[in-house]
């Protein structure tokens, strides 16, 4: 099974850049999207083959998440079940028989950490969600983490040391919710691989000159290592200031 998570930072404008052509040329059998920014009924995507689920935040043109699967999930959910974190659309779960498959566009603590002290409480609340669930059935997780994990994971890690995206705490709250029984797939199969990266800045010709972020994830239940097949992240891919992420299990 094919997966792919792209944070398209804006879907109509995504379209207009060559979004459908991916999309059939990779023929996932779970294709999720985040920061989607827009509200329901303001576009119609021809996907035959597939079941759409989408999660629209209040705030117009904002955030919001989406997936697209070929198998129809036993049970769809949207947000985490706290009213606090789920006014923007940031989360979609759905169930099959042997896992749990969601998409996350984690909230981003913004220029001066603003928002770091929301965003410690979403980290504790998420991980919580995710263990809960992987105590059913194992859980696979994917989309935008706005976190870079290690300093490999970044082209400049000293210079944005105390930056949204890789502060301290940020980057403590991934390693706790690895440690409580996940995969960075990743990083499982390419543990030491320098300069691959699935964001960069518009500005500063950042993409040219690869000075990005690896900050889109794939994440397993340490329970489904055996099933895991391969994990990549399609650098080539244009049309938006994000690149799509891959995992195939089998």
């Amino acid at each position: 099974m094919k997966f792919i998570s792209w944070n398209v930072n804006g879907i109509r404008a995504c379209v207009t850049k060559g979004f459908l052509e991916f999309f059939k040329e990779v023929d996932a059998d779970i294709f999720c999207l985040q920061e989607t920014k827009l509200q329901a009924g303001q576009i119609e995507l021809d996907l035959p083959g597939y079941y759409e689920y989408w999660n629209y935040a209040e705030k117009k043109g904002y955030s919001g998440t989406a997936i697209f699967t070929k198998k129809k999930p036993i049970n769809v959910t949207y947000g985490i079940g706290i009213e606090e974190h789920d006014k923007e659309g940031r989360v979609i779960t759905i169930e099959f028989e042997d896992l749990y498959f969601i998409t996350v566009y984690t909230p981003n603590s913004q220029s001066e950490l603003k928002r770091l002290d929301y965003r410690m409480k979403w980290e504790d609340d998420f991980k919580n969600y995710l263990i809960n669930l992987d105590k059913i059935k194992p859980v696979i997780v994917c989309g935008d983490l706005n976190v870079a994990h290690k300093e490999i994971d970044l082209k400049n890690p000293k210079t944005n040391r105390k930056n949204a995206g890789f502060t301290d705490e940020e980057r403590d709250k991934l390693t706790t919710l690895l440690d409580s029984g996940f995969i960075d797939t990743y990083r499982y199969f390419n543990p030491d691989k320098e300069g691959i990266y699935s964001w960069w800045s518009y500005r500063f010709n950042a993409r040219k000159n690869n000075s990005g972020w690896r900050i889109d994830y794939f994440l397993a239940s340490d329970k489904l290592k055996d099933r895991l097949v391969s994990a990549n992240i399609h650098t080539e891919v244009l049309g938006s200031d994000h690149c799509p992420v891959e995992l195939i299990l089998k």
